[in-house]
């Protein structure tokens, strides 16, 4: 008779231990799936909310990620909320984490300080060309933590954003115009005005090349060997690169036929005889 009341005295625990836990288990987990998905849908909604609106490009993916952050950590602590977990003293353990993991990641909280730098100051949007950390590309997305690059052979460069909002960065896209320059060697004996006359005919006839402010030619240095010309000249900012490497393409097809050599390192050897 007492083994039997025992076993009716845990069937009821089991029972009970089941109705409380096990409901609120189910509830918690129910909680979890169904928010993380609303929680998906919604951050989508924003997506599209925001392309459609005005918002800046740059400012769009550093609100969806940063949002979306934001829910699922909320889901989180629902979730733990329906199973049971007295969320005050769960938040006072949260909190005393959060402060342990913040010391460790330092540098991620640099990173986010810095994502929100860039987007307040607007150092640099998507769409920019940037030169930062030994990389040049265009910005592809600003995150919470990191930006996103593609260079011009199409690589993915991802920087944290706390470096960039401090330390030095170039931002090509800025000016509308910019500055080219050359450089180019003629033989001692050549004729110095006859390269600057071809020089300038090539200019004038590239209607890439901006004729304010005015071209500028001038002999920079009388070197070991050989005669250094240098060319500077504008162009919009979009047509730099190929206006790079056509002029010097145009100046090696020209100058042979003008009469103008090349320079080329040399090195005499005189070699005595002793007698």
């Amino acid at each position: 008779m007492e083994s039997m009341q025992n076993i009716e005295i845990s069937s009821e625990m089991l029972l009970g231990f089941i109705y409380t836990y096990g409901f609120r288990l189910i509830g918690g987990v129910f909680t979890l799936f169904i928010g993380l998905w609303l929680s998906s849908m919604a951050v989508n909604l924003l997506k599209r909310a925001l392309q459609r609106s005005d918002v800046d490009p740059s400012l769009q993916g550093f609100l969806t990620s940063l949002i979306s952050a934001l829910l699922k950590i909320l889901i989180y602590i629902t979730a733990l909320g329906v199973l049971g977990v007295h969320m005050t003293s769960f938040i006072a353990l949260l909190g005393a984490a959060g402060l342990a993991v913040g010391m460790a990641l330092s540098g991620t909280l640099q990173n986010f300080a810095g994502g929100v730098m860039i987007l307040f100051f607007k150092t640099f949007r998507v769409g920019d060309t940037i030169e930062a950390q030994g990389h040049v590309g265009t910005v592809k997305d600003i995150q919470i933590f990191f930006t996103i690059l593609t260079t011009a052979d199409n690589r993915t460069v991802i920087l944290p954003n706390g470096p960039l909002a401090t330390e030095t960065l170039v931002n090509i896209s800025t000016q509308p115009t910019r500055r080219l320059e050359w450089t180019y060697t003629i033989s001692y004996g050549d004729d110095v005005d006859r390269a600057k006359a071809v020089l300038a005919d090539i200019i004038a006839s590239d209607s890439r090349i901006l004729k304010t402010p005015e071209p500028f030619y001038a002999v920079a240095e009388l070197a070991t060997g050989s005669v250094n010309l240098v060319v500077r000249a504008w162009v919009k900012s979009g047509d730099y690169g190929g206006v790079l490497h056509d002029f010097h393409e145009a100046v090696y097809k020209r100058f042979p036929g003008e009469g103008l050599n090349f320079a080329r390192a040399e090195r005499n050897i005189h070699v005595y005889q002793e007698k």
